[in-house]
C-alpha cells in the first residue's frame, strides 16, 4: 500500500508520522517512511535547492525541481519498496505539487497532472490523509518550528509567502479531497495531537493496517 500526507505547512504530518512508524514497527508491520522533497539522495541536494528562502526561483523552475525529485524519487525508493511488499508512506507527493504549484502559483491544473503522471511513471497512491488547518495558525506553527530547529532561511521558503498564497492551497487540497473522495481522507488538524493522531489510527484500520 502507498499512503501519502499532505497539507499546508505546520499542519502536523511531521508529528504524526513520528508516532505513527514507531507503532508500525512495534507491530512488525514492513514500511519505508519517505518525504518530498528529498526522498532519493538525488533529492536530498534538490531538497536544499527548493526550500532555501534565498533561492530565487521562478514557479516554472520550481516545478521542474519537484518533477526531477519525484522522479528519482518514484525509481529508487517508493517502486521499490512497494515491488518487496512493504507499505510506503511519504510526507508529501503528487497532491503536493498539483496543491502548491496548481493552485498556490496558479499553474494550469490539466498540464500539472500530465507532468506529474509522467514524471511519476502513472503512479498514484492508494491512500491520502490530508491534513487540514486554517493557515494563519498553519504558519505561525510552521515558522516558529523553523526558527526553534534553526532552519528559519535553509528551509523556509514557502513560510515567507503571503497568506493567501497558503489559503489557496488549503482550498485546493479541500478540492481534492471531494473529487477523490474513494482516495482521501481528511482530518482536522486544528484538534490536539493525540485526537489527530488517534483519527490517522482509525483511517488505517479502515484500510486494512491494524495498531
Amino acid at each position: 500500500m502507498f499512503i501519502t500526507f499532505e497539507g499546508i505547512e505546520g499542519a502536523g504530518k511531521t508529528s504524526v508520522l513520528d508516532r505513527l512508524c514507531p507503532a508500525l514497527s512495534d507491530e512488525g508491520i514492513s514500511f519505508v517512511r519517505t518525504l518530498e522533497p528529498g526522498g532519493s539522495e538525488l533529492g536530498r541536494s534538490l531538497r536544499d535547492l527548493l526550500l532555501d528562502k534565498r533561492r530565487n526561483l521562478t514557479k516554472e523552475a520550481e516545478l521542474f525541481l519537484y518533477l526531477a525529485d519525484r522522479s528519482q524519487h518514484v525509481r529508487d525508493v517508493i517502486s521499490p519498496a512497494l515491488e518487496r511488499g512493504d507499505i510506503v508512506i511519504s510526507d508529501r507527493y503528487v497532491d503536493s505539487t498539483l496543491c502548491y504549484q496548481g493552485h498556490g502559483r496558479q499553474m494550469n491544473l490539466e498540464r500539472l497532472i500530465r507532468l506529474c503522471e509522467f514524471a511519476s511513471g502513472g503512479l498514484w497512491p492508494d491512500l491520502t490523509i490530508i491534513f487540514d488547518l486554517d493557515p494563519e495558525v498553519s504558519l505561525k506553527r510552521a515558522r516558529r518550528r523553523n526558527l526553534d530547529a534553526g532552519v528559519a532561511v535553509t528551509q523556509g521558503r514557502f513560510e515567507t509567502e503571503r497568506l493567501d498564497f497558503h489559503r489557496r492551497i488549503r482550498q485546493g487540497y479541500l478540492a481534492l479531497a471531494a473529487q477523490h473522495p474513494q482516495r482521501c481522507r481528511t482530518i482536522d488538524a486544528s484538534q490536539p495531537l493525540d485526537d489527530v493522531y488517534n483519527q490517522v489510527i482509525a483511517v488505517l484500520e479502515e484500510r486494512g493496517i491494524s495498531l
